[in-house]
């Protein structure tokens, strides 16, 4: 068989380290997500999220109080709740959905 000719590489002369000193991270975040959406892109994301099948269980918090309800529906101006309730949606202050 005939000799192939030699492959050419390059001599390693020194050590490669950058994997551990370019790597930087930092464990405190004191950051703070702030949400930008109004209640209404709320509302919206909530009844078209693909979780939401007949009913969702939210979180509401109102001009006064704190509320936990499982809402149905809405219209233009109340979201409708399964106790046949109608909560303004003016008086909304923030709207969450609960986590399972």
């Amino acid at each position: 068989m005939k000799d192939l000719p030699k492959v050419f590489h390059n001599k390693i002369d020194k050590k490669f380290d950058n994997n551990r000193s370019v790597y930087y991270s930092s464990n405190s975040s004191n950051d703070e997500v702030v949400d930008t959406r109004t209640i209404k892109q709320k509302i919206n994301d909530i009844f078209s999220s693909p979780n939401y099948v007949y009913k969702a269980n939210v979180d509401i918090t109102l001009k006064d109080k704190k509320i936990t309800k499982r809402i149905i529906g809405r219209n233009k101006d109340y979201i409708i709740t399964m106790d046949n309730e109608l909560i303004p949606i003016e008086d909304i202050i923030d709207i969450q959905s609960q986590k399972k």
